[in-house]
């Protein structure tokens, strides 16, 4: 069954233009293709990111945090208790007067310290604000320095400037080192969010955001991975480009919120604002979809497979900026409002 899986997911008519083989992307005269299995290495990759992170937190960010005025609470830990462990996890964070009345005669102690348990209990869930800082620098700097890169990479190709590039010679357009390590990189990203998403700001206390973060994750490790798999990579970068260079800005105005430097955290927003609306509502539908949608069907009269399950994907990303998009209108709309 799973031979038989692997045949139809890696059938050329899914991936390839018609009279076209995988046998086509074997590494010739100067030409090197990305291959599927490269991607493995993006699992090693997000445990390195892992290992910057710890560092870049402990060694960056306490320091950092601390000169913007960000101290670190340590909260008291309620006694051990297994019975009152069990229910908390189990049952309710927030036992009614009845329940808490049956636990204390269980736990042979008095109602008040019940109550003062789970309540000790409950802001053990709550991340500090010194927790949701480095949080916040990790996923800045790395949104910046991919930014950054992106740009290095991207600033001096033709497709960088004029869209149509992305087409020409497909697909049987060389991988550049800078496009491997670009993609490696991102990935790995994605890789070790999805790692650390049970801890991370203690998502794993909500189920439908716990959730919502995987199927985010998880999609956009599919939809990097799958254009790498069909040599999409010029648009793909182009992608990853245009979603980066404003997800930065939001970091940098979460950081300076945790320090509650209201006017420098306003500020920033209001360039993550702009930044998203150029990026994200004009950018990525009039250049990127334009480029996926309008112009692969002068280069071929019968569209693959994947051209419908891609472009699927990225209408619907669409749909997501559009929605993100009037929620970051209605936060505007209130600030401007009330100043």
């Amino acid at each position: 069954i799973l031979k038989t899986l692997n045949s139809w997911f890696w059938w050329e008519n899914i991936w390839m233009p018609i009279n076209v083989t995988w046998a086509h992307f074997v590494d010739r005269d100067g030409l090197v293709f990305p291959k599927p299995h490269q991607l493995y290495a993006t699992i090693p990759y997000a445990f390195v990111l892992l290992i910057i992170r710890f560092l870049s937190e402990r060694f960056v960010a306490i320091p950092l945090a601390k000169s913007l005025g960000i101290k670190n609470v340590r909260r008291v830990k309620p006694q051990p208790n297994p019975v009152l462990e069990s229910y908390f996890r189990e049952c309710s964070k927030h036992p009614s007067q009845s329940d808490i009345q049956g636990l204390a005669k269980k736990c042979n102690c008095t109602v008040h310290l019940v109550e003062k348990w789970f309540r000790r209990r409950r802001n053990l869930e709550i991340p500090t604000v010194l927790r949701k800082f480095q949080e916040a620098f990790w996923r800045f700097s790395f949104y910046l320095t991919s930014s950054i890169a992106g740009f290095i990479f991207l600033y001096d190709k033709p497709w960088f400037y004029d869209i149509w590039q992305t087409w020409v010679g497909y697909p049987f357009q060389t991988l550049l080192p800078s496009q491997y390590w670009y993609y490696m990189a991102e990935i790995g990203f994605y890789w070790s969010l999805l790692f650390t998403l049970g801890i991370d700001n203690r998502r794993k206390a909500s189920a439908p955001d716990f959730m919502a973060h995987v199927v985010h994750h998880l999609a956009a490790i599919g939809l990097m991975s799958g254009s790498w798999c069909g040599n999409y990579v010029r648009l793909g970068t182009l992608v990853m480009f245009v979603h980066d260079t404003a997800d930065f800005w939001l970091e940098a105005a979460k950081m300076f919120n945790y320090a509650r430097w209201e006017k420098t955290c306003n500020v920033l927003f209001i360039i993550f604002a702009i930044a998203f609306f150029i990026t994200r509502i004009i950018l990525f539908p009039c250049w990127i979809l334009r480029a996926t949608l309008y112009q692969p069907t002068y280069y071929s009269t019968t569209p693959v497979i994947a051209y419908f399950l891609f472009n699927g994907q990225l209408l619907i990303l669409q749909g997501l900026h559009l929605y993100w998009g009037y929620l970051i209108f209605k936060i505007l709309r209130r600030f401007i409002c009330f100043k």
